[in-house]
């Protein structure tokens, strides 16, 4: 047995010491000697007894990350029923109890209820990101106990095992390499695309970081290279995985734009009915009415402020928008998210499989004899041949395997035909297999070819040069010194360029087998190879949308700068500069001078970011007043995407982890849903803001009549209602405010700048054009069809209009043209609402067949209410003579043009 470390003896001694001590399971320093190494984790060359694993398993727990804490689901259903409008909502029905009108009242409390339970169940769905942690550890693992090799479960695992990794096993701790040499796929982790070397001895990244020192594998990684044993110092919660879960989980997601918005609409609009039903009961008495009457009209102005149907139109219009995107290849998790997208301004973006296919392909070769070269072009075949003999790739019936995606690469490039018979008369020849090594930085294969042997080789540039004598095509004894830089120099320039270079030699008439070092000696240098991830097609397109919407791009990853930049303005990042940041440079900044870089017009490229530095930036950004979409896939990536204002995953690539912790998946993994996903937010944002710009205009129309009553003294009745109010906002009101919310985008959607995160969703402008335009215009036009049907029914100033007067039904008909009128007018406004600046010709007059069906509706429930004897009996009403009707039937159009000369003068003064 090779002895693996010195003082291993001492180790072992101390092993033996009696339970109950307790084990330090943090490494402070990767550089720190073996043997002191393994005094602090008590263990030896042997890895632990069994005993003693059992023993310090009872210390420090399984190796499986804590849950998530318990969901407080009370307190969070609660939330939801005491929501602002929800408490507008619950004024609502208790002042239509109040009213007499019982079966109104409970239809506001169903509402309530419908949508507290529809939020709190869209609200539960995300925080298992711990859970989707734990799916990263292997069931189990290979480990070396009382010196002999055995499987044991993953979750048992205790700091001291000493484990067995091979190519293909995902490493279940944090461990440290005591010997051997892995290749180690830290994309799950870190977000390096490479994988990167892992080897015993003296880490040769110092101190720093744990993703930076190469005598450390971190729990959640694949080895797609190598063997290796490797000592456990941290399981559970305290490897880097468990930071991170630790890190997700404590991370706080603050509310959307538009949650924060719809809460100061809900108390303006309890503000303004507030104020407003207690300035009518002092005006009640002053004309004439009792304090019960007073109480009952102040009740009525109050219900005709409070828009019963604006949350559950909202609810509605943002699940009509996750519909909307699910069919496009997003899955939004949260209702929110959807409007937050249409806000976006900035999006940080991985590169690995989110910019990029995550697919490496050869993209460019060269040979000293030939020069830049087609993999079928003549002189391309030494080369090609001997990539395909120097691979480690198996093909299986569901086709080529294998851990690393550059060997994937190269596999595909030399394998056009029958791959499983190339395979097997590879395997056939093959004599030896020396791995890939950081140390060596090269792997290479011995094959039998006739009555000889021959090596091929791949590896570093700077790894292989120096062992070849000879370049293909050349009789010299010695590599010539012009060949050897020209070699260098086309691997620099891939190397600028982003690639992963290799060098590919081999030697004919081997006689030395069985030392790698003694057979990589005197090759012939076939040619160098540039393998690139390339970016995914329809990348560009979306970041150009994106360009052209004023969003800004800045890609933050784990990968390196260079490959990251080459990548980055490939699909056109960083048109009007591109900085390249890394995560040293990073962590040095203080935060003023990262606030400084982040103000520039330059979009950045962010490398070799650790899950720390995606949080500063997210953080960074929304200080700068930034709403910020992260995308990631690996589970560094969760918390950001937790912190973000929307974190968006990949669904196919990436980690349940990231998956988890997103608001918004990608399940094509596409990034041009991005571009789409943002179209949509802003469409939906729009839609909001057309139904609140409905449902308010309709306030005015329904509070005016009250004050003409009041200011009038007695001497003009009541023209509406409160029973007849209510009628109208829970009975014509919703379903065109449910159809404003499927309107689509209008022209120009996206070539307008992000809107300011401050921006509120009720204005200035909304409200003036809701209340004095569209309002103002819709209260005169029911105030005349009032006065115009009690005029012709006789009445003047002053007559009496109870019910023992003769004047009574004529009063009945006079408010119910009222009634029609507000629904007149609310079907003009509809169509004034389904655009801001575009032509509705534009638009198209017949796009929104829920708007048509909505009109439908509204028409044959107002018919219903006045013309059927038991509706219209319980809300008062009487049908209006006929040239009454006439003329209300010209209020839609009239509404309609207001709203257009309104338009026109905007687009006016909009030209140059």
């Amino acid at each position: 047995m090779v002895e693996l470390w010195d003082g291993a003896r001492d180790a072992e001694a101390r092993s033996a010491e009696p339970p109950g001590l307790d084990i330090e399971v943090q490494v402070a320093d990767a550089g720190e000697p073996l043997p002191a190494f393994l005094r602090r984790l008590r263990t030896s060359a042997n890895g632990l007894s069994d005993r003693e694993a059992h023993r310090r398993l009872l210390q420090v727990g399984p190796n499986m990350l804590p849950p998530p804490a318990g969901s407080r689901w009370l307190r969070d259903l609660s939330d939801q029923l005491v929501h602002p409008l929800a408490l507008v909502l619950w004024a609502a029905a208790a002042l239509a109890w109040l009213s007499g009108t019982h079966g109104i009242a409970a239809a506001i409390v169903a509402v309530i209820v419908v949508n507290a339970l529809f939020a709190f169940v869209q609200e539960q769905q995300a925080e298992r990101a711990a859970e989707a942690l734990n799916s990263l550890l292997p069931a189990s693992s290979v480990v070396i106990r009382d010196g002999v090799s055995c499987s044991v479960a993953a979750a048992e695992l205790v700091p001291g095992d000493l484990l067995v990794i091979e190519e293909g096993d995902r490493i279940s701790a944090d461990a440290r390499l005591v010997s051997g040499d892995l290749e180690v796929d830290m994309s799950a982790v870190t977000g390096e695309s490479m994988p990167v070397d892992r080897s015993a001895g003296p880490s040769a990244g110092g101190t720093g970081r744990w993703m930076s020192q190469t005598n450390l594998v971190l729990s959640g990684t694949l080895c797609t290279a190598g063997e290796a044993r490797a000592l456990v110092f941290a399981t559970g919660s305290h490897t880097e995985l468990g930071r991170i879960a630790a890190l997700s989980q404590r991370v706080t997601r603050d509310r959307s734009p538009l949650e924060r918005q719809v809460r100061t609409v809900a108390w303006l609009i309890a503000a303004v009915g507030t104020v407003v039903g207690a300035l009518f009961m002092p005006l009640g008495l002053l004309a004439g009415l009792s304090a019960h009457d007073s109480f009952l009209f102040a009740v009525g102005l109050l219900v005709a402020n409070v828009p019963e149907g604006l949350l559950p139109t909202i609810t509605l219009a943002l699940a009509v928008g996750v519909r909307s995107l699910a069919g496009r290849g997003a899955v939004v998790k949260r209702l929110s998210a959807v409007e937050t997208l249409g806000a976006t301004t900035v999006i940080c973006t991985d590169k690995t499989g989110t910019l990029t296919l995550n697919r490496m392909a050869v993209v460019r070769m060269w040979t000293p004899a030939t020069g830049p070269v087609a993999p079928g072009a003549p002189g391309a075949e030494p080369l090609v041949a001997a990539i395909a003999a120097c691979s480690t790739v198996v093909e299986t019936a569901e086709g080529p395997t294998s851990a690393d995606a550059t060997e994937l690469a190269l596999f595909e490039l030399t394998a056009p035909g029958d791959r499983r018979r190339l395979v097997e008369e590879r395997d056939a020849a093959r004599v030896a297999l020396f791995r890939f090594s950081s140390e060596r930085r090269r792997m290479s294969v011995v094959q039998r070819e006739d009555a000889a042997f021959a090596i091929y080789a791949k590896g570093a540039v700077e790894a292989v040069l120096p062992r070849c004598a000879d370049v293909v095509g050349t009789d010299v004894a010695a590599l010539p010194t012009d060949g050897a830089a020209a070699a260098r120099d086309v691997a620099d320039d891939m190397a600028r360029d982003g690639l992963r270079v290799l060098a590919i030699a081999s030697r004919r008439e081997l006689t030395v087998v069985a030392d790698a070092d003694a057979a990589e000696r005197d090759l012939v240098l076939l040619g160098v190879v540039g393998l690139l991830d390339p970016p995914r097609p329809e990348v560009p397109a979306a970041i150009a949308a994106c360009h052209d919407a004023g969003i800004r791009i800045h890609v933050v990853t784990g990968d390196n700068g260079a490959t990251a930049a080459h990548i980055a303005r490939d699909v056109g990042i960083g048109r009007d500069g591109l900085v390249v940041i890394s995560g040293d440079e990073l962590d040095a900044m203080t935060e003023p001078e990262l606030d400084e870089v982040l103000a520039r017009d330059a979009e950045i490229v962010f490398a070799r970011s650790s899950p720390e530095a995606k949080l500063r930036i997210a953080d960074a950004l929304r200080a700068l007043g930034h709403v910020v979409a992260m995308t990631g896939d690996g589970v560094n990536d969760a918390p950001a995407l937790h912190r973000a204002d929307i974190g968006v995953a990949m669904g196919l690539s990436g980690t349940d982890v990231a998956r988890e912790s997103a608001t918004m998946v990608l399940t094509d993994d596409n990034f041009a849903t991005i571009a789409a996903a943002v179209e949509e937010g802003r469409r939906v944002y729009a839609n909001v803001r057309k139904f609140i710009l409905y449902i308010f205009a309709h306030a005015t129309p329904e509070i005016v009549p009250f004050l003409v009553f009041a200011l009038a003294g007695g001497l003009v009745p009541l023209p509406l209602t409160v029973v007849q109010i209510l009628a109208i906002d829970l009975g014509t009101e919703t379903l065109p405010a449910l159809a404003l919310g499927r309107e689509g985008a209008e022209p120009g959607t996206m070539s307008a700048p992000p809107r300011p995160r401050s921006e509120n969703v009720v204005t200035r402008p909304l409200l003036t054009r809701a209340w004095l335009l569209l309002g103002g215009v819709s209260a005169a036009l029911v105030c005349g069809a009032f006065f115009l049907t009690l005029q012709h029914v006789g009445w003047h100033p002053g007559a009496a209009t109870g019910r023992s007067s003769p004047l009574h039904h004529g009063y009945q008909e006079a408010t119910t043209a009222t009634f029609v009128g507000i629904v007149a007018c609310q079907l003009g406004t509809a169509w004034a609402a389904r655009r801001d600046r575009a032509r509705i010709r534009d638009m198209g007059i017949w796009s929104n067949r829920l708007l048509l069906a909505g009109v439908a509706f509204e028409v044959g429930f107002t018919a219903a209410v006045v013309t059927l004897p038991g509706l219209s009996g319980l809300l008062g009403m009487a049908v209006p003579p006929p040239l009454t009707l006439a003329v209300i039937a010209t209020f839609p159009f009239i509404v309609w043009a207001a709203d257009e000369l309104r338009r026109r003068l905007a687009t006016r003064d909009l030209r140059p």
